[in-house]
């Protein structure tokens, strides 16, 4: 910020909106006129929600909360998505910003006093949810709540689609990355999240992200610092996936990795007949097998199922 590095970013962030390719998506659309690609998002970031989250994992909501901006839209289209209210509204018209329930057009201003907000009620950082496809508005407005003094650590909470200019946006702005990884094949990916390149994208945005930031750094009241969080849902009937993204973890990025294995899954949004193979909670056993294949890979920081949460 001293140097004015911040600022400038800021505004080579928001001119790449005249031809926005920001993550894999690379729609090309011209956002600064408001026009939206599959995200649904023009000029503005849309929020939809912003307040001390005290069900985030333990090392980020603390004693205090954990200050959580949900933004609406998004550039998958998991068909199991259990916020699909706000992250893809009414898809069939293209544009989310017709559907009342998709959030409010925020200015930089207004987003920089929201992050403010939730720092002065104490809030132990800033969660980012789903920003991959508004990093230049971020960037924006965080120049702004800078300059008025945030100080909390940044959390981007990802679905892990993201490009690596985007990223490279991030950097030095970013504490501590949370991606939520979630297929490691092609077909999957593609069947359930319309995006055959999420793998492959995947593994270089959260390589990129290890390299930025490291293993995960837990301060002494328990509270994260610094680093990557990686979350990843347990599904029905994709154990195999499961394994092969824990030793990928283990083996490509760090054994230190730090690893939620979450087990909520349920279907929701379009799920039923014609995705029968994910029409059902994951059952006790399938979720036993991530626990151990986790171990097996040789990740010990594990968090979720493991820790008894999210059991059946």
């Amino acid at each position: 910020m001293d140097t004015g590095e911040l600022r400038e970013r800021a505004i080579r962030a928001v001119r790449t909106l005249d031809e926005c390719r920001g993550c894999p998506r690379d729609c090309g659309v011209d956002r600064a006129r408001g026009d939206t690609g599959f995200c649904g998002t023009g000029r503005f970031a849309r929020v939809a929600s912003a307040f001390p989250h005290h069900g985030e994992e333990d090392c980020l909501r603390g004693t205090r909360g954990s200050g959580t901006i949900f933004f609406a839209g998004c550039n998958l289209g998991c068909v199991f998505c259990q916020n699909h209210d706000i992250s893809q509204g009414d898809i069939s018209q293209g544009d989310i910003s017709q559907d009342p329930s998709a959030g409010q057009e925020t200015t930089p201003e207004e987003l920089a006093s929201i992050m403010l907000g939730l720092e002065r009620h104490g809030c132990h950082n800033v969660n980012l949810v789903s920003p991959s496809h508004v990093v230049p508005q971020i960037v924006e407005a965080l120049a702004l709540a800078v300059d008025f003094g945030l100080t909390v650590p940044v959390v981007y909470n990802t679905n892990a689609y993201d490009s690596l200019d985007s990223l490279a946006r991030m950097d030095g702005l970013v504490s501590i990355y949370m991606p939520d990884v979630k297929f490691r094949e092609p077909a999957t990916a593609e069947r359930l999240a319309d995006a055959p390149d999420y793998p492959e994208r995947m593994r270089a945005a959260v390589a990129e992200m290890h390299r930025q930031v490291g293993p995960l750094e837990i301060g002494p009241d328990g509270v994260a610092r610094r680093g990557v969080l990686v979350r990843h849902l347990v599904m029905p009937g994709q154990g195999d996936e499961t394994a092969a993204i824990l030793h990928w973890l283990a083996d490509e990025v760090s054994p230190a990795t730090y690893v939620n294995l979450m087990g909520q899954y349920r279907p929701a949004h379009r799920v039923g007949p014609e995705f029968p193979e994910i029409d059902r909670r994951p059952t006790s056993e399938e979720l036993r097998a991530a626990v151990a294949a986790a171990q097996a890979a040789g990740l010990a920081r594990l968090d979720g199922v493991s820790q008894g949460r999210n059991e059946l």
